[in-house]
């Protein structure tokens, strides 16, 4: 009998949860879509980010030596033709590496290294690296 009344009970509710028709209305601040907005941008922005605060994008990898002269040399000539692109040299032992521009997209770079490959017509390629960068707020919607 006690069986029956539990089963009834429990039967009952389940009818009265599935033919529910009530609505829920939720009211809030217009101001938290201006935050998740905000937040988003801060997600995108570290997202494009590396460990050591630079940004993940693309620089040219001009020359490999293991000889510095010459890798001071090439980094003379790269600041003279292109003052307005920044030159970077790296030592991964046991070479000297110039690398050339900040670019924050790979076809921006692909069209730099033609540039290049008619001035080294050899040993120019496109490498990833940490870029200084100063993100506009397009830039991160886009991404």
């Amino acid at each position: 009998m006690l069986q029956k009344i539990i089963i009834g009970v429990l039967g009952w509710a389940c009818c009265a949860g599935l033919y529910a028709t009530d609505t829920i209305v939720v009211k809030k601040d217009p101001r938290l879509d201006v935050l998740s907005i905000k937040q988003l941008q801060a997600n995108q922005r570290s997202a494009m980010m590396t460990p050591n605060g630079l940004y993940k994008g693309f620089r040219i990898q001009v020359t490999s030596t293991p000889r510095r002269g010459d890798a001071f040399a090439r980094r003379s000539e790269l600041i003279a033709r292109f003052p307005d692109q920044k030159v970077y040299m790296v030592f991964q032992s046991p070479n000297f590496k110039v690398r050339i521009g900040n670019f924050l997209k790979k076809e921006e770079a692909e069209k730099f290294k033609i540039l290049l490959n008619k001035i080294y017509p050899q040993g120019v390629y496109i490498v990833e690296d940490g870029i200084e960068y100063t993100p506009k707020e397009e830039d991160i919607i886009n991404q």
